[in-house]
């Protein structure tokens, strides 16, 4: 989106859960727990940003630490893990940012995935610049005034253009179609990953540079880099609906759960657990800050974080 616990057995699928984005798409994976009738095992669908690590850590920890499971992870991009899950590759995905169209298909209509209810998290992309940049020009946040300072963000990949930072073109983005739309004089480039967009932030702000960037709520790397969102034309209900014709802001989305149906009925205490999961963007923020920029291992993270948030987790096992 790590060698796990001792709970992991060589078939477990070994995953590099390092801030970054634009996972490889491994639905061709099938791991040996997933949808394994009468089996104390479950499989979790891990996105590769870091906020969606987070998760799934706390989730294995207590799964394989306090309910006894065994617990595989499974590396798959947003869209190609709704197959997975439909599918029984995975039993489960932790941390969905909305996919009206997967949805309808495999919960609605095929109803071979089930709705596990809200992980207690709102999202919400939008663009961004530093802080810095946004006190030394006040109305760069107004993206009518964009093109006035398009000049500032051009880049070898740009051109003559001001360059919009992209993170994976695998996630939701509606960046080309708004560039197009509202008549910008910029040209979106990709950086590859979260990892990458992460470390090239860093950069920019080391040296006070400027840089406007798609971004994400909740993530640890406003802690480190203060950035302030540039108001984009509001958001109003439908205005996205066609991709292609994008105009407006991105919206604030209560982040989902979702399991394999046939887990969720006969998953047990797990299915029950994943149902029950459910935590602040401050505590998401705290696990990823320690992952991502403190360097612990993500079990090492989620052990902190139980340790110290007993109330909280104890309420998903009852």
């Amino acid at each position: 989106m790590r060698t796990r616990t001792a709970y992991s057995v060589a078939a477990v699928t070994s995953l590099a859960l390092l801030s970054g984005c634009g996972a490889a798409d491994m639905t061709k994976q099938a791991s040996p727990f997933a949808n394994a009738q009468g089996a104390r095992t479950v499989t979790l669908s891990v996105q590769s940003w870091v906020g969606a690590q987070a998760n799934v850590a706390v989730a294995q920890y207590l799964l394989e630490h306090k309910l006894g499971y065994r617990v595989d992870t499974v590396q798959v991009d947003e869209v190609p893990a709704w197959d997975a899950l439909s599918q029984g590759r995975v039993d489960a995905i932790m941390e969905d940012w909305g996919h009206p169209d997967q949805e309808k298909r495999y919960v609605d209509d095929k109803k071979t995935i089930t709705r596990a209810g809200g992980l207690g998290v709102t999202g919400h992309i939008g663009w961004y610049v530093p802080t810095y940049l946004a006190k030394q020009h006040p109305d760069i946040t107004d993206w009518k005034n964009l093109d006035k300072y398009s000049s500032l963000f051009r880049t070898a990949e740009s051109g003559s253009k001001g360059q919009l930072m992209d993170g994976s073109p695998s996630y939701v983005t509606n960046d080309k179609a708004l560039v197009t739309n509202l008549k910008l004089n910029y040209q979106v480039v990709f950086a590859g990953s979260e990892a990458a967009q992460i470390t090239q932030m860093k950069q920019f702000a080391k040296e006070k540079k400027p840089f406007l960037t798609y971004w994400y709520a909740p993530q640890w790397l406003f802690k480190k880099v203060p950035m302030t969102e540039v108001r984009l034309p509001a958001y109003k209900e439908g205005c996205d609906a066609d991709a292609a014709k994008v105009a407006c802001a991105y919206p604030h989305t209560p982040l989902q759960k979702y399991l394999n149906t046939d887990f969720a009925k006969k998953g047990g205490k797990a299915a029950a657990f994943l149902k029950k999961f459910k935590w602040t963007t401050e505590d998401q923020n705290e696990v990823s800050l320690m992952i991502a920029d403190q360097k612990l291992s993500p079990a090492d993270a989620a052990k902190k974080w139980v340790d110290g948030h007993p109330a909280t987790w104890k309420a998903w096992l009852s």
